[in-house]
């Protein structure tokens, strides 16, 4: 029996199909876009090539300007899918986490451990922490990390923006200060943890908090186990420093080795999904920001389909806010966020690999269209690995969450798109790809709004 056979008979035998709601996903992505987007026929109708609407400093060119130019300026601010947020103003949401996060760093002294998956929010809830430092004037360095990171050249670099002034052996009118030195110059070429920390108990008149961001990319097992001795040697020793570490992981220990030596001396927070109330925060941020006014039932289509993720939502809004300004409205409507899926489906097929192309599209011209948008939005509750228990909650029917996590069993048996771990706490699945799961779900979800508009067409006015 072929996979396709089997995709047909593991539905069967979990429940009837729902044909009310029918899955039609086995077209090309590329036939969703046969007529081209609003924005290219703008540019097509002005008779030239597309050009830029604003200048690199910002500023509308008033030839080729109007009366939406400034709103579409804003609303690129307002929602940013591809950069974290860095703007307090924009910041929606997450107010009690950021709340703890202080707290524990101001309080309790304790060093902080942010992790969670991609999309989350992790590095705009670190943007937040680090202005709220810099506004009770402490000294906040922040580091993204790489493959090739190491602990001396973090640490150096971290020193080398810290002013010798706060060291206790130098005042603020000693020739070194007033030579603007920094604690790096009192650094040796080599260091150990125990001797950058030695040196940062002189700090004195100020605090400093260290970030290092993306500390998930770094490969180096030794950079982990120098920094929790570190973290350690802070501790022990009440120095003015505090360590903050983010990244992406489905647990502390996936993050940081040698954790048991430091447990008490951190906080962990994984990042949790925004709340529907938090998700409406983000829109009517974007809202007041832009200008724009997203109709209710867009404001609810974004909210569905963003399962509690800000880069999903963020993403939606901004094609949705770009097709309505394309459109000449000020108010964005449901056929704008169906636009805005359209466009981001092909931003997030691009990512994938062709294998990963490939494999979707055969399972989805075998049927299992309905299956996957049920695992995708597994994967979304989830926050990226997903249990059984997972699938059932995204599952409306026990039928469909029955026969999804056969599905799921398959897949990641055969290596298609899932791979599965088991270990203490059970068996839980997660797709190859990041881009897996939103495009999946994207889709089904797609789909259901089609099926929808074809039930319940639209009543004109005229």
């Amino acid at each position: 029996m072929g996979l396709g056979d089997r995709v047909s008979s593991l539905f069967r035998r979990g429940a009837r199909r729902d044909t009310s709601v029918e899955l039609d996903l086995t077209r090309p992505v590329s036939e969703l876009f046969a007529q081209g987007s609003s924005r290219a026929e703008a540019a097509t109708a002005t008779g030239g090539l597309p050009r830029f609407k604003a200048t690199a400093a910002d500023q509308v060119d008033r030839r080729r300007s109007d009366r939406f130019t400034a709103m579409r300026m804003k609303l690129r601010n307002a929602f940013t899918p591809s950069q974290p947020v860095s703007d307090r103003q924009m910041f929606a949401g997450r107010t009690e986490v950021l709340g703890a996060m202080i707290g524990s760093i101001e309080d309790q002294r304790l060093h902080l451990v942010i992790y969670g998956e991609r999309g989350i929010g992790k590095t705009s809830l670190l943007h937040m922490l680090s202005e709220a430092a810099r506004e009770a004037r402490y000294i906040v360095v922040y580091s993204s990390c790489g493959a090739a990171s190491n602990f001396e050249e973090t640490f150096r670099a971290a020193a080398a923006d810290i002013p010798l002034l706060y060291h206790s052996n130098f005042g603020p009118n000693t020739q070194e200060a007033e030579a603007g030195s920094s604690l790096a110059d009192l650094l040796p070429e080599r260091f150990s943890p125990r001797q950058f920390a030695d040196l940062c108990v002189k700090l004195t008149g100020t605090r400093a908090l260290i970030i290092l961001d993306e500390f998930d990319r770094c490969e180096s097992s030794e950079f982990r186990r120098d920094l929790a001795e570190l973290i350690k040697f802070l501790s022990d020793r009440s120095v003015r420093m505090q360590v903050v570490i983010g990244g992406v992981a489905a647990d502390l220990a996936e993050l940081v080795e040698h954790i048991p030596s430091i447990r008490r001396n951190i906080l962990a927070v994984r990042v949790p999904l925004m709340s529907e109330a938090e998700i409406r925060s983000l829109v009517a941020t974007g809202e007041r920001a832009s200008g724009l006014t997203f109709d209710p039932a867009a404001s609810d289509f974004i909210v569905n389909v963003a399962r509690g993720w800000p880069y999903i939502a963020t993403l939606l809004c901004h094609h949705s806010g770009l097709n309505a300004i394309d459109a000449g409205r000020g108010t964005v409507l449901p056929d704008d966020v169906s636009a805005a899926l359209d466009e981001s489906l092909l931003e997030l097929r691009a990512r994938m690999a062709k294998p990963i192309q490939l494999q979707v599209e055969r399972l989805l011209a075998d049927g299992g269209g309905k299956l996957l948008t049920l695992i995708a939005g597994a994967s979304l509750v989830g926050g990226g690995e997903f249990s059984s228990a997972d699938i059932d909650a995204a599952s409306p029917k026990s039928g469909d969450a029955t026969a999804a996590k056969r599905f799921a069993e398959e897949l990641s048996a055969e290596k298609l798109l899932l791979e599965r771990r088991d270990d203490a706490y059970g068996r839980r699945y997660g797709f190859v790809e990041d881009s897996l799961p939103p495009y999946l779900w994207f889709l089904g979800q797609q789909q259901i709004h089609q099926d929808q508009q074809v039930k319940t067409p639209r009543v004109s006015n005229g």
